[in-house]
């Protein structure tokens, strides 16, 4: 019984010391996803690529921070990404919230702005041509990743004569300047073949509005087709609003209501050939996987707890009886000697008894 006992507790200290090395990388696999979940992993390579630091893009911390341009003249707001990969650098102004570039690519109706990007390099600096005094704010170099980073810039531009004795003093926008805003998001996803209905509202009556798609005006003359506008005067401003039928990917991008005399603004655009972005099925996909992770992550330690108390069970059950023998064993012992003594006691006084009697 004793024997089998012990085969059995070997078995089960046996089949904990093969789980460890499964156990090991089932939670440094959890790790790793809570720790970087929610990047996009097309493959085994990124996968085992993303797994160490150097591998993750961040900005050069050489960057420049604050940039002061002389009015007409041309700014440059440094970016340097190092590890960028597949990523993508974007521009952004913060004021308005308005995505100027993409890598290589502007989305900007206003000329001036374009990223400098020597081939090869990590550089993705903002360009400003003809610096006006209304370009003074900030603004964000983003790189897409998950959780999304940026690098702030601060951007002033002041007339010749103020360099000197330029202050610090905060900038402020006066909320009633004439603008545009999109009505609703300022970030869609449509159905290739759907239609994409765009509007924007301008809070002063703008003598035109005009439509960019990037960088090129909205052409609805052009063999597509499908192209409609219509610019609504109210008592309150303008209302502009843009139609495109048939939706195709070559209508994915950055549409920008711009009108006269006014401040301009920009909608992103995503044109999918399913029901949902890419970048949304991956992340449901993540989480479902982290919950499965989690399950099994939670099994397998459930298993070793409960292997470990059974064979600590087992082993204290063991000593246990071991102990109750033992002391049996020594009362036995203890039993065995004390009538071994009343047997000597008693032959003893036999022999006295016989010596006594021949005496007398």
């Amino acid at each position: 019984m004793r024997t089998s006992s012990i085969s059995a507790t070997s078995g089960r200290c046996l089949f904990i010391y093969k789980l460890r090395p499964i156990i090991y990388i089932i939670l440094h696999l959890n790790i790793y996803f809570y720790h970087i979940g929610g990047s996009t992993l097309t493959d085994a390579n990124d996968f085992i690529g993303m797994q160490t630091k150097q591998h993750h893009p961040y900005f050069d911390e050489m960057n420049t921070k604050n940039v002061t341009a002389v009015e007409e003249e041309t700014a440059i707001l440094k970016c340097r990404v190092k590890n960028k990969g597949n990523r993508t650098v974007s521009w952004m102004r913060k004021r308005d919230l308005h995505i100027l570039t993409t890598n290589i690519y502007t989305y900007t109706g206003d000329q001036r702005f374009a990223v400098v990007h020597p081939p090869g390099s990590d550089d993705w600096d903002l360009k400003v041509e003809y610096a006006q005094q209304r370009d003074t704010g900030i603004y964000e170099c983003q790189v897409n990743t998950e959780p999304k980073i940026n690098l702030a810039v601060m951007l002033e531009v002041t007339a010749e004569v103020d360099i000197k004795d330029k202050i610090s003093e905060p900038q402020y926008y006066d909320s009633k300047a004439a603008r545009a805003k999109i009505l609703g998001s300022t970030e869609i996803h449509v159905k290739r073949d759907s239609t994409i209905a765009l509007a924007c509202s301008v809070n002063i009556h703008a003598p035109s509005v005009t439509w960019y798609q990037g960088s090129s005006v909205v052409d609805f003359d052009s063999l597509r087709g499908g192209i409609s506008l219509e610019t609504e005067k109210t008592d309150t401003g303008t209302t502009s609003r843009l139609m495109l039928t048939r939706a195709s990917l070559r209508d994915s991008g950055n549409y920008t209501c711009m009108p006269t005399g006014a401040i301009p603004a920009s909608v992103r655009v995503h044109v999918l050939t399913g029901e949902q972005p890419a970048a949304m099925q991956t992340s449901k996909a993540l989480r479902v996987a982290r919950t499965k992770l989690a399950i099994v992550t939670i099994c397998l330690l459930t298993l070793t707890a409960w292997q470990r108390f059974s064979f600590i069970s087992h082993m204290t059950s063991v000593q246990f009886i071991n102990s109750s023998f033992c002391r049996l064993q020594e009362a036995q012992l203890n039993g065995w000697f004390i009538s071994r003594k009343h047997q000597q006691c008693s032959h003893q006084q036999n022999k006295w008894h016989r010596a006594d009697r021949r005496k007398s």
